[in-house]
């Protein structure tokens, strides 16, 4: 197949490329980048005047429910969901059943994704054997079967010798632990930021200190060991401060945002709103803003969409009974444009980074450049595109999602992997 894109906005952060260009793709690659550049024959044109053209977005951090809850979300569904988002690549999360915590269930995973997946999957391999926090499990054989990084997310490591060794183990592979900052003594069945709205409601509440507590310990960790770590979704003001702080001191520190914590508070919570409720959760206003500052400065190297469908018959209970957490890839991207492009809190340029070079550079997976002889994976955004986000419209099989009917200014048009349309939607 050749495809021969025209007068795209070329926007990479890798090599700082801001220019119109006409890229020439066959075979999977990038033959061609230049201006002016002629159609041959059997060659199909795409025109991506007024569109961005970027390296492949990544996202980091999903939950896939395949081996186990199949009827959730599977790797088919998954990727389906992703590339109609705009990624080319994503990294799925330990949590699976059985978890992901042997060479042979990474193996079982990469092998349906190459069969099915509209995109390319990246297992992360469980921390500690079946997420209990009790033994490690063996990294370095998960490592070589596949896994690309280290996680126990969904719980945090309770134990701090464990995380010490995680670090140092992880170290000497080259690859990074991912973090569920959270204390559980604080946090444990408790629903709700802590504060006014949770008082209001009389809903058991999860301190922001539960959050900043685990990460200054494993910030101190990783000072201690040179391992390299990475926080997941950053949700309270001081973890936000403890990083920043960790990074000036030279601490091997990344940290992540998902959208739904940029863009809502516990306030979306009155009326008991169980499509909110998320771990960590919704916090206040005070909180939003510094995630915000966070972004703007590049404390937060990274957004994620922390996907992690459920099925609807788990969500018809009492919100006590809720499982946590929301799908976002088919929302991500789009509410990025809308409320940090579009209101002036990251350039295009910036906000592309943080979904491309940020992971990248996170966990360690190939982001790649827009450049002759590069791999074919790119992503192209209209920014003045209306998008409403339609939960009955996704490609996930589940739909749970706090942003249902809102109306948004700027989405994905088209995921391209290996050089081919995995997703097009240009009129």
């Amino acid at each position: 197949m050749s495809l021969l894109i025209k007068n795209g906005r070329i926007v990479d952060p890798i090599t700082k490329t801001d220019e119109i260009l006409d890229l020439l793709l066959e075979d999977g690659k990038i033959i061609k980048k230049s201006k002016n550049i002629k159609r041959t024959s059997g060659t199909e044109i795409l025109d991506a005047s007024n569109l961005i053209v970027c390296p492949g977005f990544i996202d980091m951090h999903v939950h896939f429910r395949e081996p186990g809850q199949e009827y959730k979300e599977d790797i088919e569904s998954g990727t389906s969901s992703a590339v109609a988002g705009g990624f080319t690549a994503v990294a799925c999360m330990a949590n699976t059943d059985p978890v992901n915590d042997s060479s042979s269930i990474t193996e079982r995973i990469l092998k349906k994704s190459r069969e099915v997946g509209a995109c390319k999957v990246y297992p992360i391999g469980a921390v500690s054997i079946g997420l209990k926090g009790e033994k490690l499990s063996e990294l370095s054989d998960q490592n070589s079967a596949g896994a690309i990084a280290f996680s126990d997310d969904g719980f945090p490591i309770k134990d701090a010798f464990m995380m010490r060794s995680a670090l140092e183990y992880s170290k000497m592979l080259g690859t990074t632990i991912l973090d569920h900052a959270e204390d559980i003594s604080l946090s444990k069945d408790r629903v709700m930021h802590e504060g006014v709205v949770s008082t209001s409601l009389g809903l058991s509440a999860n301190p922001d200190a539960s959050e900043d507590i685990c990460v200054y310990r494993d910030l101190r960790l990783a000072e201690l060991t040179g391992g390299k770590l990475h926080i997941l979704h950053v949700s309270s003001e001081g973890a936000v401060d403890l990083i920043r702080n960790a990074k000036k001191k030279g601490v091997n520190v990344t940290c992540e945002v998902t959208p739904h914590h940029f863009s809502l508070t516990d306030e979306e919570i009155r009326g008991f709103n169980s499509s909110c409720k998320m771990a960590p959760p919704l916090r206040d206003e005070k909180h939003r803003i510094a995630l915000i500052e966070g972004l703007k400065d590049g404390t937060i190297d990274v957004i994620a969409s922390d996907h992690a469908p459920h099925d609807q018959a788990d969500l018809e209970v009492e919100f006590d009974r809720v499982p946590f957490g929301v799908v976002g890839l088919e929302t991500a991207v789009p509410l990025a444009l809308d409320r940090l492009v579009h209101e002036g809190i990251l350039t295009i340029n910036e906000m592309i980074a943080k979904f491309t070079l940020g992971p990248s550079k996170a966990i360690g997976i190939p982001c790649n450049k827009i450049e002759e002889g590069s791999l074919a994976d790119l992503t192209i955004i209209d920014l003045e595109k209306k998008y409403t986000v339609i939960p009955e419209k996704f490609k996930s099989r589940s739909k749970n999602t706090p942003f249902s009917g809102w109306e948004l200014t700027g989405c994905p048009v088209a995921t391209i992997v290996n050089g081919k349309f995995a997703m097009k939607n240009i009129e």
